[in-house]
């Protein structure tokens, strides 16, 4: 533990609960908000193959996720930790310019 908190740069046990507790809501909550999403377009395990409609699935869930994260952060009061970790995430994967300054 003490190995994550200091690569993260926290100091306290209660950051470090507090930040797993936000990664565990913010899954569930992008999962549970993407399934009503893929109903309303018409896709289900019942109308696709499930070799269309998971990946499809999964391709939806991750923009859900990656926005909703900072503002889940932010209930738990770690909106800095979360906002630094999806640049530094999201710059890794190629889309950093979407945080550079104009």
């Amino acid at each position: 533990m003490e190995k994550l908190k200091q690569r993260w740069g926290i100091s306290s046990n209660l950051d470090l609960i507090a930040i797993f507790i936000v990664f565990a809501i913010n899954g569930s909550f992008a999962a549970w908000v993407a399934k009503p999403i893929t109903a309303f377009i018409g896709l289900s395990p019942e109308t696709v193959t499930p070799w269309v409609y998971w990946p499809l699935r999964i391709l939806l869930i991750f923009p859900i996720y990656q926005t909703t994260l900072p503002m889940v952060g932010w209930l738990f009061g770690q909106f800095k930790f979360f906002w630094e970790f999806e640049k530094k995430f999201l710059s890794r994967m190629g889309l950093g310019f979407l945080f550079r300054k104009r």
